[in-house]
């Protein structure tokens, strides 16, 4: 749609009142704005539509287009609510850029970001992904992308309906891959460097992240990753993922050898079987299967993936991550003794006593509540932080940085504490944009003005090493140099270190 053609307030929204820049990429030339110096380009096709006799497969290039082709909004999201509404749809193969210059010769490092949401859910549009800041702070190239989740990312068909169904397991990461390989051929007309690729990402993102570093075909197009409180060691076995896809094809009454058919039914019950699916075996099965070939081994089990070995990683976590995900149980933070202790039984079960005893010598103000929130953040994600940085670390090969991320939010009383998904605005130094997570005042935008510039320095040198921060150093497991991120950061050597060991023992990670 052509901006002359749009409502005025429609246009105004698009960007009217803004300079219109083009740029040239594989498949046609495509038509952004240009704010305070900013070139913006959104809902960029790198794959054709997932839908129909694609579905399941492995993405394909999108046909080329004559013309310029407008690229003023963010185009569609995956599927994945149920019934998906008009903004969800299979053509989700979709990136947004943005840059300093189109064509200058320049080569910037490019930030490739892999969005959150596991793999379940999620889009590289949302606000506090606005790649502007960055952009204009560290003179990179900033990229979000789409692609597809759930059970039309990640259904693992290969064994029910053989070679042409070998990749559907790890389909939504090989969009991950085929919009990498778009960045490789493309970016140096968007000002960017296809030779200094950062992939970075938050949550399920990390996750991704993670993944990507496990995945040959991956190999040679990034060139360094950040993995921000994404901690997954393993993914899901081939077996067991057969087993959920068994399942999803009875669904709809169909055989083993009846696979195909599943590429004919109408996307709505598509997701209305995978949201009942999800409910079953829930929602973190449909993830990508570890099927020896596209995805060889789990990425951090029983020890690191060595694809990318040579690739520096900055990796962390916050202290008190579980706290976004349960703000609206108001029983989590008014817990006395005994539903503490019951709460974290669920986690840890006859581990618990010993456990709580640690953290309780470790943290002697911290009310019930807390410890509870310090307990089940460790679990779910700081403990499986360290031990992939102690794995990553031992292949002796790319550096490893660590982080533990500390500070705390002021908003709702500052009850969040240091709750996961802070690190998004402050890598992306967007702290006011996303005020209903930092509280956008002076030290929220202190703060960003060090850690987005860490991650810059990483993404520009494989270091995350600049003057506003102490010195780094990089993690290794006879030391554990962690840089403990607050309004005055620090480094420390294993900071939480009985913390850690209870809970690596309590896991089995030790």
């Amino acid at each position: 749609m052509a901006l002359a053609a749009a409502p005025f307030a429609r246009r105004i929204a698009l960007g009217a009142d803004a300079p219109v820049v083009t740029a040239e990429t594989s498949f046609g030339k495509i038509r952004g704005v240009e704010r305070d110096g900013i070139k913006i380009f959104k809902g960029v096709p790198y794959g054709a539509p997932t839908g129909g006799k694609n579905r399941f497969l492995p993405p394909v290039d999108p046909a080329p287009w004559a013309g310029v082709r407008d690229a003023l909004e963010y185009g569609p999201t995956a599927p994945q609510t149920s019934p998906p509404p008009a903004s969800q749809s299979e053509d989700c193969l979709v990136l947004n850029v943005w840059t300093p210059a189109i064509n200058d010769g320049r080569k910037r490092p490019v930030m490739f970001w892999c969005h959150g949401g596991h793999f379940q859910s999620g889009s590289g549009s949302s606000p506090g992904q606005d790649g502007t800041n960055l952009c204009r702070r560290g003179d990179v190239v900033v990229v979000t992308i789409n692609h597809r989740l759930n059970a039309l990312g990640f259904l693992y068909l290969a064994q029910l309906g053989g070679p042409d169904f070998a990749s559907s397991g790890a389909a939504g990461m090989l969009d991950i891959v085929h919009a990498l390989k778009w960045v490789n051929r493309n970016i140096s007309e968007f000002g960017g460097d296809p030779g200094n690729v950062t992939i970075f990402g938050q949550s399920g993102g990390g996750r991704k992240v993670e993944t990507l570093l496990a995945m040959p075909s991956a190999k040679g197009l990034f060139h360094r990753a950040i993995i921000e409180s994404g901690a997954t060691m393993k993914l899901i076995d081939a077996a067991d993922a057969a087993a959920y896809a068994h399942s999803f094809l009875s669904s709809f009454d169909l055989k083993a050898n009846q696979v195909r058919q599943l590429q004919n039914q109408p996307l709505e019950k598509i997701m209305e079987v995978y949201a009942l699916s999800a409910k079953t075996f829930g929602a973190e099965k449909f993830s990508p299967a570890v099927d020896g070939k596209i995805i060889p081994q789990h990425p951090f089990y029983p020890a690191a993936s060595s694809v990318s070995a040579d690739v520096p990683v900055m990796i962390g976590s916050t202290r008190t991550e579980l706290t976004l995900s349960l703000r609206n149980d108001e029983a989590a933070f008014h817990l006395d003794e005994a539903g503490m202790r019951s709460r974290v039984r669920q986690y840890l079960g006859d581990q618990t006593d010993r456990v709580i005893e640690v953290y309780r010598k470790a943290n002697p103000q911290a009310a019930p509540s807390e410890l509870f929130f310090l307990i089940a953040s460790d679990h779910e994600y700081s403990a499986p932080t360290m031990k992939i940085a102690e794995r990553r670390a031992a292949l002796n090969r790319g550096p490893v940085y660590l982080y533990y991320f500390t500070w705390e939010s002021p908003v709702e009383g500052g009850r969040l504490k240091s709750p996961h998904t802070i690190e998004i605005p402050f890598a992306f130094d967007n702290v006011k944009i996303s005020s209903a997570l930092t509280g956008g005042g002076a030290e929220a935008m202190a703060l960003a003005d060090k850690v987005s510039d860490s991650w810059i320095a990483f993404a520009r040198t494989g270091d995350p090493n600049q003057p506003k921060l102490p010195h780094w150093p990089k993690y290794e497991s006879t030391n554990r140099f962690t840089m403990v991120i607050n309004n005055e950061s620090r480094v420390e050597k294993d900071p939480i270190r009985e913390q850690r060991l209870a809970m690596f023992h309590a896991l089995k990670l030790d």
